[in-house]
């Protein structure tokens, strides 16, 4: 079986956990929970859980170098497991779209992310898929840099649990239905995606309504 990897980019250590930089980690400690993964093993500075999702077999990566060395976790699982790029989902923090909004893309350069600029650098193509997560920008005169290292405000907290939630649906349409329809569903807002008209899944890829609940 084909593995696949979804890499949650953020910074080890207990003082960034729940800072919007940490998204990425926050993503696959959800996905990991809805399907009962432990993150248990240990390789080429990450940590992963190792499981089946979806009908796939997949790795969530936690690389433990600091975000902008993320690239050498990456590459080095890629390469152990053979995984090729177009199955390596990265999912970051994005400043520049509110909380709220997901973009999903299949490729592009890195925006400013570093983490992101650093696994283009080790792979050494732009060619993976990633799923933004936005973040919001800093209030007032705010140091982008220490914004991203604040936690999500109270009152941001149940827009912040519902896009978790939507996030972690879109990884799962990734890997059964494929990225041209997980950007189809869930680009944009909750509203956004809720009025945008789907394509239809291919007949082989084809389920009942409420499998797609």
């Amino acid at each position: 079986m084909n593995r696949y990897m979804i890499v949650g980019l953020g910074n080890p250590g207990r003082e960034y956990e729940k800072t919007r930089h940490n998204i990425g980690f926050t993503v696959v400690d959800a996905l990991a929970k809805a399907y009962n993964l432990p993150f248990d093993n240990k390789k080429s500075k990450a940590i992963f859980a190792d499981g089946i999702i979806a009908e796939k077999r997949v790795l969530l990566v936690k690389p433990q170098t600091y975000m902008n060395l993320s690239g050498g976790a990456v590459r080095g699982l890629a390469d152990f497991y053979h995984i090729e790029p177009a199955q390596i989902m990265v999912v970051s923090d994005d400043m520049d779209i509110p909380l709220g909004t997901l973009r999903l893309r299949p490729k592009g350069g890195a925006g400013g992310q570093k983490g992101v600029r650093d696994i283009i650098q080790q792979l050494g193509t732009e060619a993976f898929p990633r799923l933004r997560f936005g973040i919001g920008r800093p209030p007032g005169r705010m140091e982008p840099s220490k914004y991203v290292l604040q936690p999500f405000r109270q009152e941001e907290q149940p827009l912040l649990e519902e896009t978790l939630d939507r996030a972690v649906r879109a990884l799962e349409d990734w890997l059964r239905f494929g990225l041209d329809y997980a950007m189809n569903r869930h680009n944009g807002t909750a509203e956004e995606a809720a009025n945008r008209v789907l394509p239809s899944l291919p007949k082989s890829k084809q389920t009942s309504e409420g499998d797609l609940l």
